[in-house]
Order: structure tokens, then sequence, then C-alpha cells
């Protein structure tokens, strides 16, 4: 007869073999947790949503890293109807994940006896729904992998062909196509968003992708754009429904002006969206810091700062970005402001790809409006050297090579030398 002992390292082995949100080495910091947190939320829960199993399971995973157990198991249940309802089933194979995070949970909870009982259900599953063969996952089990991963991982080439592998078994899976082309979001994407679309032509998101790359191609799309909005106003109110692509569209191919009315006129049609709120608060960055008018008004200036303190206060754990953008709005009305604000945010403890984001737009600040030159070399230094690969490292090396190369800076020697001696990440 099987020991405690032994029986507990049997259900740990097969706990580790499951493929679920807790075998798959997502070990984020608490920053990225709440950031991602806040995602979610903003994707909203309508009903006809085909992520909503996959949102609630990530919901669930991180509700359990963060502490909240409870939560988790609401949320993974949540995830088990969400899935009956949008497949049409009691059962299948996405439950296999489903159970696997359950069996794990209870485990952690001391719950033994209900654990082993989730590991029996997904026995049975796979049982009943076999992988192709004994070396591949099941396609459900897959694109819900290719979609977690997406939320976490930078290893960009793994999610696409976790998510080829999962439309080559079931090609059918028309959201499976849309996230693949989207998240490789490739410059000759236009055919394949063209049959794409023509699959899922109710789909808003896509339509406003596909209208995007359409623009960036040179098409003329100003009254499309605008006849599309008007359907992207009057859907439910989610981050997966086009809004910010629909704004990138509005403010290069229409105008910035417009784009702040397409985001206030949702803002009025639902006051309480916090979402909605932060892209207000986009459209008015993008027209003080981006736009060619270099003298906005104090006005204008005004309502941006109020908006961005909003959004700050709606989002208090993820919103370091929208902090960095109020401090680059402050500079265009108030140094003393922007400078307390940049101070505030370089005392803070921040991941490196966030630190590395920080000190660029600090380094440029003090360029363009300090006039600090050498300290602003310094801190284009301080981003080039963080081993992240990101635009904003990019960014700093090119600024320095730029500075080097002129020679008219008297550390272009200093410069010469750091970016020689630069590790790639």
């Amino acid at each position: 007869m099987m020991s405690a002992a032994q029986s507990q390292t049997s259900l740990v082995s097969k706990l580790e073999a499951l493929q679920c949100h807790f075998t798959w080495d997502l070990d984020p910091s608490k920053t990225k947790l709440l950031r991602l947190r806040d995602q979610l939320v903003d994707i909203g829960t309508e009903e006809g949503n085909c992520w909503l199993g996959h949102i609630y399971n990530l919901r669930g995973f991180i509700q359990y890293k963060l502490g909240f157990t409870e939560d988790a198991q609401s949320f993974f249940n949540k995830a088990a109807e969400a899935f009956r309802q949008m497949r049409k089933a009691d059962d299948g194979p996405w439950l296999v994940l489903n159970y696997g995070n359950l069996a794990w949970l209870h485990h952690h909870l001391g719950d033994q006896a209900e654990s082993e009982a989730y590991l029996s259900k997904v026995e049975a599953l796979m049982k009943k729904y076999p992988s192709p063969s004994q070396d591949e996952l099941h396609a459900e089990i897959y694109a819900e992998k290719a979609w977690t991963l997406m939320q976490f991982s930078t290893d960009r080439e793994l999610v696409a062909d976790y998510f080829q592998k999962a439309i080559r078994m079931q090609p059918d899976m028309v959201e499976w196509n849309i996230s693949l082309l989207l998240y490789r979001n490739k410059d000759n994407v236009l055919e394949e968003l063209r049959v794409t679309k023509e699959q899922d032509p109710v789909n808003l998101a896509l339509a406003v992708y596909f209208l995007e790359k359409r623009a960036e191609n040179g098409e003329r799309v100003e009254d499309e754009a605008r006849e599309l909005a008007r359907k992207v106003l009057r859907s439910p109110v989610s981050s997966y429904s086009g809004w910010k692509a629909m704004l990138r569209v509005y403010r290069y191919y229409v105008s910035i002006d417009e784009a702040i009315d397409l985001a206030e006129e949702a803002l009025k049609n639902h006051p309480d969206e916090r979402y909605l709120k932060r892209c207000v608060a986009l459209t008015l960055k993008w027209k003080i810091i981006y736009s060619s008018d270099s003298r906005p008004k104090q006005s204008m200036i005004d309502r941006a700062i109020s908006f961005h303190k909003e959004v700050i206060s709606l989002y208090p754990h993820s919103s370091f970005l929208t902090k960095v953008d109020l401090a680059n709005i402050y500079t265009k009305s108030n140094q003393a402001k922007a400078e307390q604000m940049y101070q505030e945010l370089l005392k803070m403890d921040l991941e490196p790809a966030d630190k590395q984001l920080l000190y660029n737009h600090y380094a440029k600040y003090l360029n363009y409006e300090r006039q600090d030159y050498n300290k602003s070399i310094k801190y284009h230094m301080k981003a080039a050297e963080i081993p992240h690969q990101s635009f904003f490292r990019k960014n700093s090396i090119k600024v320095l090579e730029k500075i080097k190369n002129k020679r008219r800076n008297s550390m272009w020697r200093e410069i010469e030398m750091f970016l020689e001696n630069l590790q790639e990440p």
C-alpha cells in the first residue's frame, strides 16, 4: 500500500505533467501581474467574446499569484462556464487546461482529495479527446497557451509557433487566425487580413486593423474611417474592440482633433468607463506632445492634466506610463512641476524595461526643455546600457551615435568608448 509521502509525491508528479498556467513557468513580478490584471479587466466580459474563457483562466491565475485564492477559484469556475457557453457543449478539450488549474489550486490550498478529483477529470477528458500524437498537444491547448504566453513572453516565435500548430489542426477557428495575424504584425499582411476579414465580416477590431494597414499602405481611408468609427461607437466598450487602433487611424490619417472628438463622444455615451477615459487622455497627449502646434492652448493642457490625473487614480497599480505622459505634458506649461514628477519617477523601484523608457524620456526632456545636454547624454547612456531590447534602447543608441559622429559635444570620445563597450542584450 502506498504511504502518505509516496501518495503526495505521485500527486505532485501528475500535477507537474499537466498543461496549465501553473506549469508554464509564468513567474512575473507583482508589477506585471497588477498591470496585466488591469488590461484583462478592460477587455470586458461581454457575451460572445471568444477569448472570455482564456481571460477568466488567466485572471484566476493572477489572483492566485496575488494571494486571492477565493477569487482565483471563482474565476476558474467562470472560465469553465464561459467555455461551455461559447463552445455550446458541456465538456471538451478546452476544459483540460481549466481543470488542471483547479487541480493545482486545490493542491496549494491543501485539499488533496479535490485536487485528485480534478486530475481524474483531466485524465478522462484526455482519453475522450486525445491529441493528434504523443508529441503534440491538443489544438485547444496550443491556442490557449499561445494566447497566454502572448501576455507574458518576449519569445514571439514561440507564441506564433503555438498558434500555427493550433490553426493547422483546426483551420476553421477564425479567432486563432486573427490573433496570429495581429500578433505577428507583419508588413505584408494585407492579403491575409483581407481573406480573414471575409471569414469574419462582423469583427470590428479586425476591420479596424485592416483599415489601418491599408492606410499604412498608402490608401485614402478618411471617409471609411469615419463610417467605421460609428460602428465602433455603437459596440460594447472593450479594449478588444479596436478602439486604440481606431484612434491611431484618426491621428495619422484623419486628424488629431477628430480623434479627440471621437474619444470624448464615446466617453459621453459611457461616462463611467475608465478605459475610455484613458483613450481621451491619450488623444489629448497626442495633441499637446506631437501636434505641429508648438504652443498648445493652456485650456487644452489643463484638460489633459485633469484627464491624466483621473486615469492615474483609476489605475493605481498600472499607471506608470500615464505618469510619464503627465510629466511630458507639464513640460509645456510648468517646468518645475515636470522636473518634480520626473524626480519622483526616477526614485521608483522599476523593472528594467520601465527604467529604460523613463531614462529615454528624461534624456529628451533634459535636451529639449532644459538644454542640459551633457546630463541628457548621461541618461541616454543609462537607457542604452540596460540589457533589454526595445524601441527606447535603440532610440537612445541612435541619439548617442549621432552626437558621436558630429563630434561637436565635448563628451563625444566618452560616447565613442561607451558604444564600443556596449553589450548586446
